[in-house]
């Protein structure tokens, strides 16, 4: 489906109806059916009505059902002609995992995903979650369940290149920050997947009511961090996410990471550098320094 469409959808989702709510999840889910049928089958098909298809789509800013309609086709014809990577090994095997073959299986389909994040990857959209990355005073990492790991990932090696990072962790953590430091440039880095605990949608709201910029890492336009998200980075994972997602994850978490070396290298190699030689005088260390940051 065409990003502009989505994007129009994640921005205007908080002041859309419950009713224009239902026609949206169809279109992201299930874009092919307003490709190929009108307003009036739209509206029965989601118990709505043809009225309330057409002002959905005056909703999303466009003139009517018809420019809606076009815009789909067109995204819909072009993935039609170049079949993903996700598709491709879909095809090309049984896809159940047995006894004998459970690692090549569980590889083949991280390599998957890997290959069609690649193919989609949004280079303008990484280089603005990067450089708002780079240009917060204070940034704040929130994920919780399964997403702490990442989260907790994602807050350290920050912390290590470019500092000022705090892990909300939750009812134990207080965010007083916010209110004590509110004339600093805030980043909060949201990292939620279904099913999205209320603490993280809470402190994304709460954030963004009090100016702070929000970067949302999660599965698409209609999870509830993305619509008070600043920048959205979407991941489409393996299900179930919680145990089958987190090669995927981590590849985009790298990617943020390795950007903001790559883009602030100076000013990075300086963090490291200081780094390195704090955590030589405070931990003991055996064997080859393979962990040396500053080798960057």
């Amino acid at each position: 489906m065409d990003e502009q469409v989505r994007e129009r959808i994640r921005k205007q989702y908080n002041n859309l109806t419950a009713s224009q709510k239902i026609i949206s999840k169809i279109a992201i889910e299930k874009p092919s059916l307003l490709a190929i049928h009108p307003a009036k089958k739209i509206g029965e098909l989601t118990n709505t009505s043809e009225a309330t298809v057409i002002r959905f789509c005056y909703a999303l800013g466009y003139s009517g059902y018809t420019e809606l309609q076009d815009e789909i086709k067109r995204s819909l014809l072009v993935g039609d002609q170049k079949k993903g990577p996700i598709q491709k090994y879909r095809d090309t095997t049984e896809n159940i995992a047995t006894k004998d073959n459970f690692a090549h299986h569980v590889m083949e389909t991280d390599i998957a995903y890997l290959q069609q994040g690649l193919q989609q990857i949004d280079y303008g959209l990484y280089q603005q979650a990067i450089e708002s990355i780079i240009s917060a005073n204070r940034i704040v990492v929130v994920g919780f369940r399964w997403c702490h790991i990442p989260a907790k990932w994602l807050f350290s090696t920050l912390n290590a290149i470019k500092g000022n990072t705090h892990l909300y962790t939750g009812a134990v953590d207080n965010a007083d920050y916010f209110l004590t430091e509110r004339d600093q440039e805030w980043l909060v880095i949201a990292i939620s997947f279904p099913r999205h605990p209320a603490e993280t949608v809470a402190l994304v709201n709460s954030a963004k009511d009090l100016g702070a910029k929000v970067l949302a890492i999660t599965e698409g336009e209609l999870s509830p961090i993305s619509q008070a998200a600043d920048l959205l980075l979407k991941i489409t994972t393996p299900q179930p996410a919680a145990t089958s997602g987190m090669p995927t994850l981590f590849s985009l978490l790298n990617v943020l990471i390795k950007g903001v070396m790559v883009y602030d290298h100076e000013n990075v190699q300086k963090r490291l550098q200081h780094y390195d030689e704090i955590s030589s005088k405070l931990y003991s260390f055996s064997g080859e320094d393979d962990d040396d940051f500053t080798r960057f």
